[in-house]
């Protein structure tokens, strides 16, 4: 599975979009609406090393993969559009700032941002 390997199996990755590239965006439900991408759990596990390679293969950015990237620009322009995206959970409940955090000194400037 995808997702499930995407929280820390690089090689696995490679492989699987190897044999089937359509799983790019594809995503899982864990129960209870508890829904994500590869991308999106490449984002709580501050992995940017899968984050990387996920977007040069086409997948779809979101909010918490730019938190944790440290993306500060396309972060101020989401929240400044909808300023209440500041409080939103990703995958498992884990809140934006939790992803920001994942990326460590790349996105200190957005962890810096979402504190205010």
């Amino acid at each position: 599975m995808p997702v499930g390997n995407a929280h820390g199996d690089l090689e696995r990755i490679k492989q699987l979009l190897d044999q089937e590239p359509g799983l790019i965006n594809a995503s899982w439900d864990w129960g209870n609406g508890d829904w994500e991408t590869a991308l999106g759990a490449t984002a709580h596990m501050g992995r940017k090393d899968i984050a990387s390679f996920l977007l040069s293969k086409g997948a779809r950015i979101d909010l918490f993969a730019t938190a944790m990237l440290g993306k500060i620009d396309i972060v101020i322009a989401m929240l400044t559009d909808n300023p209440n995206l500041k409080h939103s959970l990703g995958p498992h409940g884990i809140p934006l700032i939790n992803h920001a955090e994942a990326g460590g000194d790349d996105s200190l400037t957005v962890v810096e941002y979402l504190r205010q």
